[in-house]
């Protein structure tokens, strides 16, 4: 996921499905913008940016439980659905962006 992502009408693919963990989450670069992708334990992927908005550190390095995911710095929790924060210490939402699987491809398309 080091590399940045190929482009595509709106949509950028991301990777593919077998590069994410069964449960967790990876970081791409989309033109220039770090977006975590992220697998839940029903296996949805999910994107949203990878910044938490409280602490300015990756999300991607954080715990997934159920459809959340939690900074790892100091415990705030996200909806990975919806961006909404869950837990405190955050209390801005994270953009979250528009997920589209075709075959084993990963494909997301920006929020604004």
């Amino acid at each position: 996921m080091s590399q940045p992502a190929e482009m595509t009408s709106e949509a950028v693919r991301v990777c593919s499905l077998d590069e994410l963990p069964e449960v967790g989450a990876v970081v791409a670069d989309l033109g220039g913008r770090r977006v975590t992708i992220a697998r839940d334990s029903g296996g949805h992927v999910h994107a949203f940016d990878d910044t938490c908005t409280h602490a300015n550190v990756s999300l991607a390095e954080g715990e997934l439980e159920g459809e959340l995911i939690e900074c790892w710095l100091h415990g705030s929790q996200f909806d990975m659905r919806t961006g909404e924060p869950k837990q405190l210490p955050a209390t801005q939402p994270i953009a979250v962006h528009t997920v589209t699987i075709d075959g084993d491809d990963v494909y997301v398309t920006l929020a604004d």
